[in-house]
């Protein structure tokens, strides 16, 4: 069984259940307790659930300053984050000037760029390279790179954004809340995303719906200021005009 579907098999018994012990996972997944123990420990790294002796408990909302890595996050929702990502570079015309912000989700729409006419403009180093390889033109913003999320922050990067006008802008989020808006766990990061999304004349988030009611610690903007692209949506959300299914 994969990694993704063991995953996804530990969510839904939560939700029915709110509890669970490593014992009936192990048994349940037909697997080993070390391969449960790890699966348990990525989901609660990742804000899916929350770690306790012998097993795991469905994860209340809270605030949460952890910063999952790139490899932790890129095994998450890996279905949800694909069509995300088609959807959104389906967005992306020839004459578009373009700000990818650093991220998995946002990485997945390199798989879908394949002849476009578009030039970008990116915080991230596997995002410049990738484009590069494909042909496509591309500007990496300078500063220093954080070694989590493989983004470059800093005075630099903003000063640098500052003189840019992008078309469309994609970007990703920790958390999304209509009271805290889109947060990230790290300030750094958080002001460069908040200025790129100034620079943008449409700024789309891409989320997969777990990411609703999660709040993580600096918000970088207000819930209404950005459309929201996502596989489904919350009850809560169905009515906000921002919020985009994608199919």
């Amino acid at each position: 069984m994969l990694t993704e579907q063991r995953y996804e098999i530990i969510l839904k018994l939560l939700e029915e259940k709110r509890s669970i012990t490593v014992t009936e996972l192990k048994d349940i997944l037909d697997t080993s307790e070390s391969t449960v123990r790890r699966d348990i420990t990525a989901l609660d790294k990742a804000g899916r659930l929350t770690k306790v002796f012998g097993g795991a408990v469905v994860l209340e909302r809270k605030v949460t300053a952890y910063e999952p890595t790139v490899a932790q996050k890129s095994e998450l929702n890996k279905k949800e984050k694909e069509k995300i990502a088609e959807y959104a570079a389906s967005l992306i015309k020839a004459d578009d000037f373009v700000y990818l912000d650093a991220g998995t989700t946002t990485g997945l729409i390199l798989d879908y760029l394949e002849g476009t006419k578009a030039s970008f403009v990116t915080n991230a180093v596997s995002h410049a390279q990738r484009l590069v390889k494909m042909g496509i033109h591309v500007f990496l913003i300078g500063g220093e790179l954080k070694s989590s999320t493989e983004a470059v922050v800093g005075s630099q990067a903003i000063k640098m954004l500052s003189m840019y006008h992008f078309t469309k802008g994609f970007f990703g989020t920790n958390g999304i809340t209509k009271r805290e808006g889109f947060t990230t766990p790290d300030t750094n990061e958080a002001l460069v995303k908040e200025k790129a999304v100034r620079q943008c004349r449409d700024a789309y988030v891409l989320a997969d719906c777990s990411k609703f009611g999660q709040v993580s610690s600096v918000t970088f903007e207000e819930f209404a200021h950005m459309h929201i692209l996502t596989e489904k949506i919350p009850e809560e959300y169905q009515e906000c005009g921002n919020v985009l299914k994608v199919e």
